[in-house]
């Protein structure tokens, strides 16, 4: 138990129509203070996205994820979110927004490698 080390996570979603309310999930946030690791994993799948939101492209959803993805590294290319604190730029991705790419709220666990942790969520809530 003494490797463990708590994380925070939250489930990244496609949102089509804001105002009807309907989401599939795309992705996961996950960031663990104490192993300093932020990192977003997501993967849309295009069958979904056709079914629930035709006029939506893929390659802008993807765009803005990959934002979301340089905000997490922290680099230059990140823009200004990108250079704040790494729990900074957490609670910026995980914040409650209505935009079409929206984050659940955030649960917490325990751990003793984020990126083990990361890939598992990813698997059972996105694949």
């Amino acid at each position: 138990m003494q490797d463990k080390v708590t994380f925070e996570y939250a489930i990244v979603r496609v949102v089509p129509k804001v105002e009807r309310e309907e989401f599939f999930n795309v992705g996961v946030l996950l960031f663990s203070k104490r192993k300093k690791f932020l990192a977003v994993k997501y993967h849309i799948n295009p069958d979904k996205l056709k079914a629930l939101a035709p006029d939506l492209e893929l390659t802008v959803l993807n765009d803005y994820l990959n934002a979301w993805k340089l905000i997490c590294e922290g680099e230059a290319f990140g823009g200004k979110i990108g250079g704040l604190e790494i729990s900074d730029r957490f609670r910026w991705l995980a914040a409650c927004r209505s935009t079409i790419i929206q984050s659940s709220k955030t649960h917490t666990g325990l751990c003793e490698n984020p990126e083990i942790e990361l890939q598992e969520i990813f698997e059972k809530f996105v694949l």
